[in-house]
C-alpha cells in the first residue's frame, strides 16, 4: 500500500493525553514540532493513527487536524525563507 505525508496537528487541553500524543507522533513522525507533525503513513496507518489519537479527546475542548499534503500543490509560506535543498520547492521559513 503506498504511503503518504501527511500533517498532523493538535490542540489538546489535558496535560496528560497531550504528552500521551505527543509521544505516539514522535514515533510516526519525520519531523514536527510539539503540536504539529510530519508524518509518512499508509491510508490504513492513518486511519489507526487517527483512531488513537482521536480516543481520548475531549470533544468539547480538544481538536485534532489531519491533512494529506498534495505533492503537486504549490508550496506557500509567509516570513523569511531561504532554500534549504538542491531541489526547488524545499523552503525553509525562519
Amino acid at each position: 500500500m503506498p504511503q503518504r505525508t501527511a500533517i498532523i496537528a493538535y490542540d489538546i487541553h489535558d496535560n496528560r493525553i497531550r504528552r500521551g500524543s505527543l509521544r505516539t507522533l514522535r514515533e510516526w513522525r519525520l519531523d514536527g514540532q510539539l503540536s504539529v507533525h510530519e508524518c509518512v503513513l499508509s491510508e490504513t496507518e492513518a486511519a489507526a493513527l487517527f483512531e488513537y489519537l482521536n480516543d481520548n479527546l475531549d470533544l468539547e475542548t480538544d481538536r485534532l487536524l489531519f491533512a494529506w499534503v498534495q505533492g503537486h500543490r504549490p508550496i506557500l509560506a509567509r516570513g523569511k525563507g531561504r532554500i534549504a535543498a538542491a531541489s526547488a520547492g524545499l523552503v525553509r521559513v525562519a
